[in-house]
């Protein structure tokens, strides 16, 4: 075990080492993801179909389960040199704080204008995009994250962007849709009377403050209804993880600088974009016998998708309009509770995580939000950043490891995932820090509501 002394408060990579590949885990998992199907035939959705929603070059990435390495375009790499690679951070603070003999390190993913991880996929679709001869884009955001990455990657490019925001978000983070609009987007509120599905949703629940399922389809209708338009996607879909892999590939490299072995890999699930990435690399070496490292994602207890929903064929979006994907799934129509305010809402889980967890390869822990905040205050006053209430779930989680090892008095190198930071989310710190944040968790009653909507697939 390499002394903690030997250690850098952070390990930083050269440009050099920066990964000139995403590494695709399809082609090393044993059991693939079940592909998407066409909604109206529920048959396999082909490539020509998707390219009628997504880019060209994305499809194929989106049905590539075959090469592990799929190269990353220089003008790509040039974009992230502005802020990649990322550092791996020893979170030596917290482990003094904690008394703990547990090794903390973080992948600090805030470093950006965005402030988050999504960056690393909106500037790969915004080149696609424009490589196509696309006009514009369209996409969903729900805290606001992924529509500020793509706002600032398609700005770069000189593409127009849409973006449809939840409702409750648009709201509580005015200053998140002004960066939007700085960076060129038009920002419009989910669900609204912009689409025959907004118009459809609002009707059916009127006063709804919306959810990343009702956002999806408008956004998927904005683009299909229009010429020199596509739907781009923040989380979920494979091509997504894809470029999200980098976030592993940097961190496993920075390991390996130091001999330094993974003990346990903790991430937070909301679609699967940053655990996904986060894990992928780590995930094949496990796939392939060369490793036994222990990955946990940790997900909210009011959106509990992994640990409380079903395996099953569903539509992403709440309009159901988009292809069906087989996930864990709390059912399309899922919206989560209004006092939900540490993000990753979405009602599903990334087909690709669904699948690793189907197969026993991952574990999952579901925490409340009162606790995730208490977390995030916890090391944001030791480590100097104030994270995301996303990737707060990861560190409360972290905590708790790190508080088995003082008690087991065992040494173990743990590895979460700092996905950004939090300071458009400053209206949930404020509810916490005020006393006036409550915890919720669906009973079980209220999760069959969303499972009987669930389609009838028989494959």
């Amino acid at each position: 075990m390499t002394k903690k002394q030997e250690i850098p408060y952070k390990i930083y990579l050269t440009e050099e080492e920066m990964p000139k590949y995403y590494y695709n885990v399809r082609a090393d998992m044993k059991t693939k993801p079940a592909p998407l199907l066409n909604p109206e035939t529920l048959e396999p959705m082909t490539a020509e179909e998707l390219s009628q929603v997504f880019c060209e070059e994305l499809v194929k990435q989106e049905l590539n389960d075959t090469d592990r390495e799929i190269e990353i375009p220089e003008e790509i790499r040039n974009f992230y040199r502005m802020y990649r690679p990322s550092p791996l951070v020893r979170a030596y603070c917290l482990e003094e704080k904690l008394d703990t003999p547990a090794n903390i390190y973080y992948k600090y993913e805030g470093g950006n204008t965005s402030g988050s991880h999504k960056l690393n996929s909106a500037i790969a679709q915004a080149y696609y995009a424009k490589k196509q001869g696309l006009e514009g884009v369209t996409t969903e955001t729900g805290a606001g994250q992924w529509g500020t990455a793509l706002s600032m990657a398609c700005s770069y490019f000189d593409l127009k962007c849409e973006v449809y925001m939840v409702k409750v978000s648009y709201e509580q983070k005015p200053f998140r849709r002004d960066v939007m609009r700085t960076y060129g987007a038009k920002v419009t509120p989910s669900p609204s009377d912009t689409t025959r599905i907004g118009r459809k949703i609002l009707e059916e629940h009127p006063g709804t403050t919306g959810s990343l399922g009702c956002a999806i389809s408008e956004a998927v209708e904005s683009a299909v209804s229009r010429d020199g338009y596509r739907y781009v996607l923040g989380s979920v879909l494979n091509q997504v993880l894809l470029h999200q892999s980098i976030i592993g590939e940097e961190t496993k490299t920075a390991l390996d600088k130091y001999g330094i072995k993974p003990d346990m890999i903790i991430g937070c699930c909301g679609g699967g974009s940053n655990f996904g990435g986060l894990i992928s690399t780590f995930m094949g070496e496990k796939i392939r016998g060369e490793s036994d490292v222990e990955i946990v994602g940790v997900e909210p207890a009011s959106c509990p998708s992994l640990s409380r929903g079903k395996y099953a064929y569903d539509f992403c979006d709440t309009g159901r309009v988009c292809p069906l994907a087989k996930m864990y799934t709390l059912g399309s129509g899922f919206i989560p509770s209004p006092n939900h305010a540490g993000g990753l809402r979405y009602h599903g889980m990334s087909p690709i995580v669904s699948q690793l967890y189907d197969d026993g390869l991952i574990q999952v822990r579901s925490v409340e939000q009162s606790e995730v905040f208490k977390a995030a205050i916890e090391f944001a006053r030791v480590e100097g950043i104030l994270p995301a209430p996303e990737s707060s779930h990861a560190i409360k989680v972290a905590i708790d490891e790190a508080m088995k090892c003082k008690e087991t008095g065992e040494e173990k190198n743990i590895v979460i995932g700092l996905t950004g930071t939090g300071y458009f989310d400053m209206f949930a710190y404020q509810k916490y820090l005020d006393g006036e944040m409550s915890d919720y968790v669906p009973t079980d009653e209220e999760l069959q509501t969303g499972f009987a909507g669930l389609p009838q697939v028989n494959l």
